[in-house]
Formats: C-alpha cells, sequence, structure tokens
C-alpha cells in the first residue's frame, strides 16, 4: 500500500471516527466536542492540498512505508 492510499484511508477512518463519537444521534456518542477533531481532520486535507506536504505523510514515510507503487500490475 502506498503513502497516499494510506492518508486517504486514514483521514476517511478518522472523520467517521469522530462524526460517530460527536453526532448526537449517534448510538457511540460521547460528546459533541469530537466534532472539533472532525474539523481538524478537514482543515488538514484542505492545507496539503494548497501546500502539498502532510504531517501523517512525514510519518509514514518514517514507519518505511513507500510512496509509489513497484511493479507492473
Amino acid at each position: 500500500m502506498t503513502i497516499d492510499r494510506s492518508i486517504r484511508i486514514i483521514a476517511g477512518l478518522f472523520v467517521l471516527i469522530s462524526l460517530a463519537l460527536g453526532a448526537p444521534a449517534s448510538p457511540l456518542y460521547v460528546s459533541s466536542y469530537w466534532l472539533w477533531f472532525t474539523a481538524f481532520v478537514g482543515a488538514n486535507l484542505f492545507q496539503s492540498g494548497i501546500t502539498k506536504w502532510c504531517l501523517m505523510e512525514t510519518f509514514l514515510q518514517k514507519l518505511g512505508m513507500r510512496r509509489t507503487e513497484t511493479g507492473a500490475g
């Protein structure tokens, strides 16, 4: 799995979890303050789209994840 694909999966997972914990209609509701985390993830996605820099990308690179797929197919 590549870094770009992992970032999309992680961001989507963070948004879904924070919505489940922050939306009052959710059976997993904890506090509406979790919606701030949703906003934080969205702001980071927006910022990385403009600046082409993402902190999660730096973390994943340090963990040894590759940037692109290798091989054909």
